[in-house]
């Protein structure tokens, strides 16, 4: 299916402005480094992307009283991609033209490489897969296929949607395996430092004790089979907030407006570590990703294993932060982009799954993260993006760690 449905007139505003010199880079300086492996070629490439820049998802981001004062205002409708989130994604998206230009796999002019777009139906993901075609094929007008904005597609949610039914008591197992010895109790502990530092900017100094994220403590709803296990209490509020402040940052907003003037940059850093935490805890272990991913993860075998001459040799999937999790966890990736938090799925940033071949023709895959720093989100611009090889966890072929056979790959997408 191929609908590419009108967006509203809130984010169409501006957007002309917000892109002008958005792209502007240097082809070596988007080209991965030299990391080739011996007798082996790169000829196609599975990008799943987390969509751009957007404001929170709920017009009252965070319940009232977790903050002081009001939180600020966006210029498009909640969840939605930014103007500048656009400009942002569109630059990243140049940046990777580069790249795929460099490795051959796209011509330096023209619109003969063959791209495959999949989106997921919110206004966020739809876009970010437009801007991203805007950026990498530009004035070429691929289709993206996705359902109409705002239905559900199960694709991209298959726990949620009923279409991989869980086992309570392995899901709560995983859980349990990832928070480890304490407890979810324990790990609050850790955390409360933080806790306390992310307290002082939503509520100033001295900190109300009715105020802030710290007031209930932690707990973790189980799964039930048609429903994924969900933290609650202050942890999960914590990776909210802390959430909101990276993109109120990422998105350029006056220094006022970013945790009320009272978050530094490095604070929106540190921060990040909530929302990690929580992707680590409950989308990571690779019982829970394995089914969620189960609508996803086929399309990504197939567009790797298609040996039609008309195959893609680019597709995207436009998703997710929680969809980069769990691929991240099933394939056991970890990566630190500048700016952002360990592990963190960064706002247009996204997984490369790479394909390559011998001269016998067995296939092999790698896996890539690729992401804009902090500081290069609240430019809008993509220079000198992350972009480096993560090893797959468990996987040696040829020689090379982190590289693994086609089938060794397949097993692992299915946890």
């Amino acid at each position: 299916m191929t609908i590419t449905r009108r967006l509203g007139a809130s984010w169409r505003k501006g957007m002309a402005s917000a892109v002008v010199g958005a792209a502007a880079f240097t082809a070596s300086s988007a080209a991965p480094p030299t990391d080739g492996v011996a007798g082996l070629r790169v000829d196609r490439v599975v990008v799943v992307m987390r969509h751009g820049i957007r404001p929170p998802t709920k017009a009252q981001p965070m319940p009232l009283g977790v903050a002081r004062d009001p939180w600020p205002r966006w210029p498009v409708a909640p969840g939605w991609l930014t103007p500048h989130g656009a400009a942002a994604v569109e630059a990243i998206a140049a940046s990777d033209r580069a790249a795929f230009t460099a490795g051959g796999l796209l011509p330096a002019h023209g619109c003969a490489g063959r791209i495959a777009l999949l989106a997921d139906s919110d206004q966020r993901t739809i876009a970010t897969a437009e801007q991203y075609a805007r950026g990498i094929t530009p004035g070429c007008g691929v289709p993206i296929e996705h359902l109409p904005q705002d239905t559900t597609d199960p694709l991209f949610a298959q726990i949620d949607d009923g279409h991989a039914p869980l086992d309570p008591a392995r899901a709560s197992a995983a859980v349990d395996a990832a928070v480890g010895p304490g407890g979810i109790a324990a790990t609050e502990a850790r955390m409360r430092p933080l806790l306390a530092r992310l307290d002082a900017v939503l509520c100033g100094r001295p900190t109300d004790t009715q105020c802030g994220v710290s007031k209930d403590p932690t707990t973790i709803t189980p799964a039930t089979a048609r429903t994924r296990p969900k933290l609650a209490g202050a942890l999960d509020r914590a990776s909210t907030a802390a959430q909101i402040l990276l993109l109120e940052y990422a998105e350029g907003k006056p220094a006022a407006d970013v945790g009320w003037g009272r978050a530094s940059a490095q604070d929106v850093t540190d921060f990040g570590a909530f929302h990690a935490l929580e992707f680590a805890i409950l989308a990571r272990p690779p019982y829970l990703a394995a089914r969620n991913m189960a609508g996803l993860s086929p399309r990504i075998v197939g567009w790797l294993t298609d040996a039609a001459p008309a195959a893609a040799q680019i597709a995207m999937i436009s998703g997710h932060d929680t969809n980069i999790a769990n691929l991240a966890g099933l394939l056991g990736l970890h990566w630190r982009v500048p700016g952002i938090a360990a592990d963190d799925p960064v706002p247009g940033g996204a997984i490369l799954l790479e394909r390559l071949r011998d001269t016998a023709g067995n296939i092999f895959v790698r896996a890539r993260y690729r992401a804009q720093s902090l500081e290069e989100l609240r430019a809008g611009t993509a220079r000198a993006p992350y972009r480096r090889i993560v090893p797959i966890a468990g996987c040696r072929a040829r020689g090379v760690v982190g590289l693994c056979t086609l089938d060794a790959f397949t097993r692992k997408l299915k946890g």
